[in-house]
């Protein structure tokens, strides 16, 4: 083929060329259609999926709401003088797998009487000292255990 040839065959695409078929009504035709099976399935599990979603979205809702009713409905656990001077003294252990985290417990329930000496009626310091207080009761059943 020569550039003669090949420009002349690009001279014929630029000329309209009309279709085989008139593709109208085939348009028209697939537009009146009912959809297929296929798309209303698509479509029911996308509706299902949504539902599905709306409602865990309103159980986890309502469920972060029972929990942060519960939480304040609870209070602050009230600290009375005989728990707070119950572990005046360091307490240290015999099996030296437990002292660093006796030494630690203690570091801990004392800076937190500290700051509760600033700040008496913070609900945050009161919840720590308890779980600290707490721990350390653990810690010490656990070095009690033989073995």
């Amino acid at each position: 083929m020569n550039e003669f040839e090949w420009r002349l065959q690009m001279r014929r695409l630029r000329q309209p060329v009309a279709p085989p078929r008139d593709l109208w009504h085939a348009i028209d035709a697939a537009l009146d259609q009912p959809k297929s099976r296929d798309v209303a399935a698509g479509d029911r599990h996308r509706r299902a999926r949504r539902r599905w979603l709306a409602g865990a979205g309103v159980a986890a809702s309502l469920l972060l709401a029972l929990g942060v009713g519960w939480h304040v409905m609870r209070g602050p656990s009230p600290l009375t003088s005989s728990s707070i001077a119950a572990n005046t003294g360091p307490w240290k252990p015999a099996d030296p797998r437990f002292s660093g985290a006796a030494i630690e417990l203690d570091a801990a329930r004392m800076e937190l009487l500290l700051a509760l000496q600033q700040a008496p009626d913070s609900a945050a310091l009161q919840r720590l000292l308890g779980r600290t207080e707490q721990q350390q009761k653990q810690l010490r059943q656990l070095a009690s255990q033989p073995g």
